[in-house]
């Protein structure tokens, strides 16, 4: 079974990938959240940019990222927010979500002006997110909330993550997103 990996920005996705990306997050999570929608995903921010898994041509993996200037203690940050990780769930278990990671990794490194990914996730996943690389911080944590734009949803037990893409060390203090999770 050939693999293929692929970046492209948000405005670079046709039909067909946006359809196959609103299958393999429809799968997962229409149940739960209902139908997937690119340009608000469950409301949480968009990706710009989409590393997407091909097998055989079938999408089977995607992690988007979303660069944004965001506040850490008084420092203004670049980050790469991280979200939409998602295996496919008969593509899982191969490492392929791992290899996915590293192109996504690739692709925010050469993003001169990413320094850091970051990403919230729940806990069972930490493990995975650790072992591709990604340190996990502990902080106070803003952002705008999902359900209602006028709020600020503020949080200290999330598990946070980040991925250096320079040889920087992450500032001190609590984290503003300026605006929503990804």
């Amino acid at each position: 079974m050939p693999e293929e990996f692929r970046v492209v920005t948000h405005a670079e996705l046709r039909g067909p990938e946006l359809a196959a990306l609103r299958v393999l997050f429809d799968r997962e999570y229409f149940a739960e959240y209902g139908a997937w929608d690119p340009d608000q995903p469950y409301g949480y921010s968009p990706a710009t940019v989409h590393a997407l898994a091909f097998v055989d041509s079938d999408m089977v993996g995607h992690i988007g990222f979303q660069r944004r200037m965001i506040t850490v203690g008084d420092a203004p940050v670049v980050v790469a927010g991280t979200g939409g990780v998602l295996v496919d769930h008969q593509a899982r278990g191969g490492g392929l979500g791992r290899r996915l990671m590293r192109r996504a990794q690739r692709a925010m490194r050469e993003d001169t002006q990413i320094t850091f990914g970051y990403l919230g996730c729940r806990e069972g996943v930490v493990p995975f997110y650790e072992r591709s690389g990604w340190r996990r911080i502990r902080a106070v944590e803003r952002h705008v909330s999902m359900q209602d734009p006028q709020a600020t949803v503020v949080s200290s037990d999330s598990p946070l993550l980040i991925f250096p893409t320079m040889d920087i060390d992450w500032p001190s203090g609590d984290i503003d997103l300026r605006g929503t999770p990804w």
